[in-house]
C-alpha cells in the first residue's frame, strides 16, 4: 500500500460521500439521520473549534477517519482531547492507517499544547487494544454512563 503515500488531512465539505460509509462502519451500520447530519455539520464548521475530523486518503480513496473533541478540564489550563471515533475501512486495517491518524492528532495536540489526549475502546476489541497499547497508558478505572436524554 505504501503508507508513506497516505495523506492525512482535515475533513472538507465535499468529503461527505466518502466519509459517510466510514461513519456507517464506525457505527456498525446503524445510522441515525439527525445525528449523522449534526455530526457532519460540526465536523466541517470552520468556526467550531471543539469538534474536529481528519481523514486518511490515498489517491481518491478515503481509507479511514478520526474525530476528536477538544474541551476544558479541571486540573489543567490547556484543553484536553477526547479521540471519540477512529475507524479504518476493513480492507485497509493492519497497514498503519490507524496509527497514522492517531499520530496526526498527537502532532496537532503537541502544536496546540493540549494537556492530554484520551479515548475509550471496548474490552473485546483486541485489534484496537493492540494498537493503542503503543500510544497511551491504560488506566485502571471503571467507566460509567448515565443516559440523560
Amino acid at each position: 500500500m505504501g503508507v508513506n503515500r497516505l495523506k492525512i488531512r482535515p475533513l472538507e465539505f465535499d468529503d461527505f460521500p466518502k466519509w459517510l460509509p466510514l461513519w456507517d462502519g464506525n457505527n456498525l451500520g446503524v445510522r441515525d439521520e439527525a445525528v449523522t447530519t449534526e455530526t457532519w455539520s460540526r465536523l466541517i464548521n470552520k468556526e467550531n473549534k471543539s469538534v474536529n475530523g481528519l481523514c486518511a486518503q490515498m489517491g481518491e480513496e478515503m481509507m479511514g477517519i478520526v474525530h476528536y473533541i477538544l474541551h476544558p478540564t479541571t486540573g489543567h489550563i490547556n484543553n484536553v482531547c477526547y479521540m471519540q471515533d477512529l475507524y479504518v475501512h476493513p480492507d485497509h486495517r493492519r497497514k498503519g492507517v490507524g496509527k497514522r491518524l492517531v499520530n496526526e492528532v498527537t502532532i496537532i495536540g503537541t502544536r496546540e499544547k493540549w494537556a492530554r489526549m484520551y479515548w475509550l475502546t471496548q474490552n473485546n476489541n483486541m485489534e484496537a487494544k493492540a494498537m493503542y497499547q503503543n500510544f497511551g497508558v491504560k488506566l485502571n478505572f471503571t467507566f460509567y454512563v448515565l443516559p440523560i436524554s
